[in-house]
């Protein structure tokens, strides 16, 4: 079942990519008492999640703190080297990445893809989400193929 507006984001261990290497973190602590714009994407370093949708939440990263958001979080079915070297390319100190290299929180939130088609596995699906103190306030999950409703601007226009 896929999540919704109004549910609790599942209790899974994400890995925090940071300058000390990776940190695990429990998602129930990690998004406790804060507002969190969420970015999911099928994966680093792959072109439009390059190239648009990682670049986007860079760019607006001040409009979107200045509508309230504490924290912008990336994630993807990689793991937190491969994510922390990605934030880095980008140049990005805005944004935190949060690595769901087994996928358990792709899967636990009901957005997970098929991409062995292009010899990726299973990864989560391009979605974009606003967490609330651990809540999903609002959800933009993309159709295959699509970044529209998913794209920092989108989610500004949310806020």
């Amino acid at each position: 079942m896929t999540i919704s507006v109004g549910d609790k984001l599942p209790d899974v261990k994400l890995v925090k990519a940071t300058a000390e290497g990776p940190e695990q973190v429990q998602a129930s602590e990690y998004f406790a008492g804060k507002k969190v714009a969420l970015f999911s994407v099928p994966g680093a370093f792959t072109p439009t999640c390059s190239a648009k949708h990682l670049p986007g939440f860079v760019e607006k990263a001040e409009e979107l703190k200045a509508k309230g958001v504490d924290e912008i979080v990336g994630t993807a079915v990689n793991d937190a080297f491969v994510m922390g070297a990605w934030n880095q390319a980008a140049g990005s100190d805005d944004i935190t990445m949060l690595a769901d290299g087994n996928a358990d929180f792709a899967e636990a939130v009901g957005l997970t893809m098929d991409g062995s088609g292009f010899g990726m596995g299973k990864r989560g699906q391009r979605f974009s989400m606003v967490v609330n103190d651990g809540v999903v306030e609002q959800l933009n999950v993309e159709a295959p193929g699509d970044f529209k409703v998913s794209s920092a601007e989108h989610m500004l226009g949310q806020l």
